[in-house]
């Protein structure tokens, strides 16, 4: 007993030891974003303010639009994240519980694409934008992320845990596939829900090439984009450059945050039965 004490001590220990790793960048950036330029290059290097200052705050928001930028990563990410749940729930409804002719080859095609770089598409997609008219556009940003295969396989996995009995149920007392879809199934599938919309909506926050592609107006650019307007090209000033960066980071740590414990939950439901 004594042994397995001590062994769950040491293990909690290196995990407080690996989660301070991980951190670490994230403090220091916090502690650079409230201080001031010559203590951000003071050697040794200063792991925390010798004097807290907000200067870096007041000129990230002045030198830039930052509440613009991160009000147009909101509507980014808000729209995609709704989408993805919508198209994403839809097609893992159909995989769950239908049987089609070519539903495993249709599946498997989807599961391919996550192997495929973005990278790899990007100049076709801006291509393809920029011909439909969309550059400068929220509708041209959100495009490449209305769907993610990522998304339908765990909503898939999720809808597969119910037996098909229960839709079979329905059928028998008169509920069509979409009443059963909507009134059934996505009322008791709100932590797969969950996790698919906070996922959608940290990923898509954090997109950084696409918004700067198809964005070449100011008043367009996400948040991602307008923190890298804060670097001066002729000398190094990275406070404000940290305090933007601490900024961008509020939302999506918020919203894990409060979410966490749903986020959990919904990935390891989803993983239950393949």
């Amino acid at each position: 007993m004594t042994v397995k004490k001590t062994m769950d001590v040491m293990i909690q220990i290196i995990c407080i030891i690996i989660g301070l790793i991980i951190l670490f960048p994230l403090l220091y950036a916090l502690s650079v974003s409230f201080m001031e330029h010559k203590d951000v290059l003071a050697n040794p290097p200063n792991l925390l303010p010798p004097s807290s200052t907000l200067d870096n705050y007041v000129q990230a928001f002045s030198q830039t639009q930052l509440g613009r930028y991160m009000f147009n990563s909101l509507v980014m990410s808000s729209i995609t994240s709704v989408t993805r749940i919508i198209l994403g729930a839809m097609a893992a409804f159909a995989f769950a519980f239908f049987e089609f002719k070519g539903k495993k080859i249709l599946f498997g095609l989807t599961m391919a694409t996550i192997m495929i770089p973005p990278d790899v598409l990007i100049i076709s997609n801006y291509t393809t934008i920029s011909k439909m008219g969309l550059i400068n556009s929220y509708i041209g940003m959100c495009a490449l992320y209305y769907v993610a295969a990522s998304n339908i396989f765990l909503l898939r996995q999720y809808f597969l845990t119910f037996a098909k009995s229960l839709r079979e149920a329905a059928f028998i007392d008169g509920c069509s596939n979409l009443k059963f879809f909507l009134t059934i199934l996505m009322p008791i599938s709100k932590p797969i829900l969950t996790t698919v919309l906070i996922s959608s909506f940290v990923n898509v926050w954090n997109q950084y090439v696409w918004p700067m592609l198809v964005t070449n107006q100011d008043e367009m650019r996400t948040i991602q984009v307008g923190i890298t307007m804060l670097k001066d090209r002729e000398s190094s000033v990275f406070g404000p450059v940290m305090a933007g960066a601490v900024i961008a980071m509020v939302p999506t740590v918020i919203i894990f945050l409060i979410f966490q414990r749903k986020i959990v939950s919904g990935m390891t439901d989803g993983a239950v039965k393949g």
